[in-house]
């Protein structure tokens, strides 16, 4: 098991030969376009494991969504499954400072998770606002180094999966990517009404 400072070291640190654009792995990848299609055909196979073998008919958890990580990641980062040890922002948007993670991911599940999981038997407008509220925590709180948004819409697909209205359709946050930011920006202050329109937009 690596210390909280391995695993620091480990998230801070890009592949040698790659110029900085790859992060450290195992499989001494240096070429973004190499890992991007590395990290979808591991995404495919957690899919498939998730979705269609292994869907979860309990309330989601937070160690669940570690071992979808871990699961997906674990053959290419020696991190995988771990929270964040680095702070990070995106397009000038800072997220969740790391060191206060854990503790973020504490009150996510309590507050979040246990409240809107399991989704069976809800309507579309009650799964509509759990799936919104939950992409919009969990994107804030950015809790892994790599993978946060993917993992955010499997867990998406998942609620949807347990309502029986699901895997979603996100080609319309793809087109309008501005639209998208903005909902998440709202979500800081509690307003989830943006994500609420953009989560029914691709909803089947």
């Amino acid at each position: 098991m690596m210390s909280r400072y391995e695993v620091s070291r480990q998230q801070d640190s890009t592949q040698p030969g790659s110029d900085g654009e790859v992060l450290r792995n195992r499989l001494a990848i240096v070429n973004r376009r190499d890992m991007d299609a590395a990290e979808l055909e591991l995404l495919h196979k957690l899919y498939l494991f998730v979705l269609r073998d292994h869907l979860p008919t309990g309330p989601l958890t937070v160690r669940l969504i570690r071992d979808w990580h871990r699961r997906w990641l674990g053959n290419l980062y020696d991190w995988a499954g771990h929270e964040r040890s680095v702070n990070m922002s995106k397009d000038g948007f800072p997220f969740a400072a790391a060191d206060r993670i854990p503790d973020l991911l504490r009150v996510f599940e309590r507050d979040v998770l246990f409240r809107h999981t399991p989704c069976h038997g809800m309507d579309r407008q009650d799964l509509i606002f759990a799936v919104a509220r939950t992409h919009v925590e969990f994107i804030l709180i950015h809790p892994f180094r790599e993978g946060n948004g993917r993992i955010s819409r499997l867990l998406a697909d998942v609620m949807a999966s347990q309502a029986g209205m699901g895997p979603l359709d996100y080609g319309a946050w793809e087109m309008n990517r501005a639209r998208y930011i903005l909902a998440i920006q709202a979500g800081m202050t509690g307003n989830y009404t943006p994500m609420c329109a953009c989560v029914a937009q691709v909803l089947p």
